[in-house]
């Protein structure tokens, strides 16, 4: 067969886990009993829109009972500050010692620290109050409810965490990339030939998302996240790309491969695996001359395609190299060669 020869795409493809591009746990952050779902779970939710209400009675008591401690303790502030105002002129003409002024300038002061106290726990017990509402911090889907109407909530082993919402307009994935892989990837991220920002290089769409059932995803991603550090115990580096989800068919847990274009050879030379020996590390082929003789050529090889190996040297675009018979042929035996067009055994498959 005739070598084939066509621009090649290198690329590599790498497991990820799909997370909304915001995933955001609703908690209950005071106990109470749930007194209401104000939503349908597994739809969209708008940011502000009412969730949960959890029981408010005995928050409102609280904040009664700070507004009425409050109350007193301004009366307590209002008499320390008038009985302060009648010892000062008495002290001026010593009428009274300077301890007594002393005093009540101290009674004034610590009334006025305990009606600041009343005031803070007042609104403490607001901020309290106002967690028995529940409100979507964004605009998202929404789950499951983690609890039942009428439930105990906001302590363990109750649910404190009441439900998610993500947004998933866009979708980021996490994957990994060994030391070797990241290195490709840097060099092409990093690359000063890249177009650049004030933040950084401008991102590339240059990710394929590969579903579960195999289907392509229809929409193209980009690299926007390279973690700061190898971890040291796997080898490997955190990437986090995005995706543009605008049907909704993309949902947060998802598994899919990344296939990730790192380069393409133009006029790259390619031969099926099959054709090539190996010994010892030493790759080669059987090449057929002009003169119908065989001889055979060290080659060195690239990037494996498929079933198809990229040949970096050894090799040009109008050489014919033996797939069948290989172990019927050697360098100097003439044969008479029958040229075939080989079809990829991957792409028969579809």
């Amino acid at each position: 067969m005739k070598v084939i020869q066509k621009d090649v795409p290198l690329q590599r493809d790498f497991v990820g886990q799909i997370y909304g591009l915001q995933d955001v746990p609703i908690r209950a952050r005071v106990e109470g009993y749930l007194t209401g779902i104000h939503f349908q779970e597994g739809r969209s939710v708008k940011k502000g829109q009412l969730l949960y209400t959890i029981d408010s009675q005995p928050f409102e008591a609280e904040v009664a009972s700070m507004q009425n401690k409050v109350a007193e303790a301004r009366t307590y502030l209002v008499n320390a500050e008038s009985e302060l105002e009648r010892y000062k002129p008495l002290a001026e003409i010593n009428a009274v010692s300077k301890s007594d002024l002393d005093r009540a300038q101290a009674s004034r002061d610590a009334a006025e620290a305990s009606w600041q106290a009343a005031q803070a726990n007042l609104e403490m017990a607001q901020i309290n109050l106002g967690y028995c509402t529940i409100r979507s911090p964004i605009d998202g889907l929404i789950g499951k409810t983690q609890a039942t109407d009428g439930e105990f909530v906001g302590r363990e082993p109750n649910p404190v965490i009441l439900n998610e919402v993500s947004r998933v307009d866009s979708v980021t994935i996490e994957f990994f990339l060994t030391e070797a892989e990241y290195l490709i990837v840097a060099r092409e991220y990093l690359s000063p030939d890249n177009e650049r920002t004030e933040y950084g290089p401008k991102e590339k769409e240059n990710l394929t998302l590969i579903l579960a059932d195999g289907s392509i995803y229809q929409h193209r991603g980009t690299v926007e996240f390279i973690d700061r550090n190898v971890d040291a115990t796997t080898g490997s580096i955190l990437v986090q790309a995005s995706f543009p989800n605008p049907e909704g068919l993309l949902r947060p847990g998802m598994f899919a491969r990344i296939r990730l274009d790192f380069d393409t050879v133009e006029g790259g030379i390619l031969v099926p695996q099959r054709c090539v020996k190996e010994l010892q590390g030493q790759y080669s082929v059987f090449v057929v001359g002009d003169d119908n003789v065989v001889q055979e050529r060290q080659i060195e090889t690239g990037t494996r395609i498929n079933d198809l190996w990229l040949i970096t040297s050894g090799l040009d675009a109008d050489d014919k190299v033996v797939i069948d018979g290989l172990q019927k042929v050697a360098t100097g035996m003439p044969i008479t060669p029958v040229v075939s067009e080989y079809k990829s055994q991957t792409e028969e498959q579809g």
